[in-house]
C-alpha cells in the first residue's frame, strides 16, 4: 500500500505528534508499505530527505511553532500525485490538512485524520476570549473532521470531547504507541553521577522529573509549588524541568520568587537520543497538566522505570492505575503527600517500580502500527465501494 502521511510539524521540532509520526512511519515501513510524509520546511526551499517532502514555509506568531506556506502549486506536490498514494493519514489541522484534502480529492482516495491536540486547551495563544475562543475550536473541528473518512484520537477523553462538539465520524480510540525497546538501555551509576554533576545538582538529593514543552497549559507552575511545600519538610530534593518552551522565562522568574531556586533544574531542550537518561536520573516523574490528549511522556516515563505522579484526569484511565504503577493528585499538597509517601517507603516504592514497565507493553509502536493499518485498510475499502457503486449507478 502507498501511504501518505501529513503533518505541519516535523523534524527538528520535538513533540508529541512528531514523535507519533515517526513511529508510525518505521511501523508502516516495516510491515513493508511505500510510506512518504509531507512537512513544511523550517526555513530553506522546498526539498526532499529520503522519504520526507519539507515545503517551504514561514513561521507566524499564533501558536508555537506554528508554520504557513501558499506553496500550494509546488512541483513536488505534483510529484506525490503522480506517486499515486492509496491512502492519506493527516496529523495535523492546517496547511499540510489542505494539502492531503486537495490531493485526496484530485485521486479520489480517503483521509484519516488524527485529533492529537485538544485545542480548547489553548486559545489564550489567538484570543483573549475563552467563550469566542472555545467557539471557534468547535466549528473549526466540527468543519474539519465531519469532511474526512475516517478519525483517529488517543484517548477516550478526546473522544468524549470530541463528541460534544457534535462530530459525526466514527472516532476509532487508538492510543498512541511508543518504541518500548529505546527505553531499555540503562544508564549505569557512573553516568547518573556525571549527569548530575553536569546539572550542577547536589549528589545526595533525590530527582523528581517532568519532561515536555513549556507553555502555560502544561501547568508547570502547580509543579513549582509543590516543590515550594516540600522543602518546608525537608531539603534533599531536586526537580528536574525536562524541555523547552514559550513559558520557560516566566517559570525560572516563578521558581525566584519561591525561593527554590537551588532545587529546582531547567535543563532547555535535549535530543530525544538522550532523553531516557533524564527520565532515568529520576526517582519518581510528576506532572499537573490537564491539556494532555494522552500524554505520552507519562507512558514513556513507565517504560523507563519511573512510577508516576501525576494531576487527576480523564487521559490518565488506562494509563495510570492508583498504588499500582503510581498515584493521581488533585492539589500541589496532595502532589508532596504522594511523592513523600513513595520516597520516604522503599517497600512501596519497590513494589510500584516493578509494575511500571509490564504497565505499557500495551502502547507499544507495534500493536499501534497494527490498528492503524486495519483503519487504512477498511476506509480503502469503503471508498473502494462507493466508487463502483457511483459507477453501477451510471450504467444503470
Amino acid at each position: 500500500m502507498r501511504i501518505l502521511i501529513t503533518t505541519d510539524a516535523f523534524t527538528p521540532v520535538v513533540n508529541g505528534v512528531v514523535t507519533s509520526t515517526l513511529n508510525l512511519y518505521k511501523q508502516l515501513k516495516e510491515h513493508g508499505h511505500d510510506v512518504k510524509i509531507l512537512t513544511l520546511a523550517h526555513g530553506g526551499p522546498s526539498h526532499v530527505e529520503g522519504d520526507v517532502y519539507y515545503i517551504s514555509s514561514i513561521g507566524i506568531n499564533i501558536y508555537p511553532n506554528a508554520r504557513v506556506t501558499m506553496k500550494f502549486r509546488d512541483h513536488y506536490i505534483h510529484e506525490i500525485v503522480e506517486w499515486k498514494p492509496d491512502v492519506i493519514h493527516s496529523q495535523t489541522e492546517f496547511c499540510t490538512f489542505l494539502f492531503a484534502r486537495k490531493i485526496a480529492r484530485k485521486l479520489d482516495i480517503p483521509v484519516v485524520h488524527t485529533y492529537h491536540t485538544l485545542y480548547q486547551d489553548y486559545t489564550a495563544y489567538f484570543t483573549k476570549h475563552e467563550t469566542i475562543g472555545q467557539k471557534l475550536v468547535i466549528g473549526f473541528s466540527k468543519t474539519l473532521l465531519n469532511h474526512v473518512d475516517g478519525v483517529i484520537v488517543p484517548t477516550e477523553k478526546t473522544k468524549r470531547i470530541l463528541e460534544g462538539y457534535g462530530i459525526k465520524e466514527d472516532i476509532q480510540v487508538i492510543p498512541n504507541g511508543i518504541e518500548l525497546d529505546a527505553f531499555k538501555k540503562q544508564i549505569t551509576d557512573e553516568e547518573k553521577k556525571a549527569l548530575k554533576q553536569s546539572l550542577d545538582i547536589d549528589p545526595s538529593h533525590r530527582i523528581i522529573v517532568t519532561v515536555g514543552r513549556l507553555g502555560v497549559e502544561k501547568n508547570v507552575d502547580e509543579l513549582l509549588e509543590g516543590m515550594r511545600l516540600y522543602l518546608d519538610k525537608r531539603q534533599d530534593i531536586t526537580l528536574v524541568i525536562v524541555g523547552d518552551g514559550p513559558y520557560k522565562e516566566a517559570l525560572e522568574q516563578h521558581t525566584r520568587e519561591l525561593g527554590i531556586e537551588n532545587h529546582v533544574v531547567f535543563t532547555g531542550m535535549i535530543e530525544a537520543r538522550r532523553v531516557y537518561q533524564y527520565y532515568q536520573l529520576g526517582e519518581i516523574f510528576v506532572s499537573a497538566s490537564n491539556s494532555e490528549t494522552q500524554g505520552l511522556t507519562y507512558i514513556e516515563a513507565l517504560a523507563n522505570g519511573l512510577p508516576i505522579v501525576c494531576k487527576k484526569d480523564e487521559c490518565l484511565f488506562g494509563v495510570l492505575e492508583d498504588d499500582y504503577n503510581g498515584y493521581m493528585f488533585e492539589t500541589p499538597q496532595e502532589m508532596v503527600e504522594r511523592v513523600e509517601q513513595l520516597l520516604e517507603n522503599s517497600e512501596l516504592y519497590n513494589k510500584v517500580k516493578e509494575n511500571t514497565m509490564s504497565s505499557v507493553e500495551r502502547f507499544s509502536s507495534e500493536l499501534f502500527g497494527d490498528r492503524v493499518e486495519d483503519i487504512y485498510m477498511r476506509v480503502v475499502h469503503q471508498v473502494e465501494q462507493e466508487a463502483e457503486h457511483r459507477h453501477t449507478s451510471l450504467i444503470g
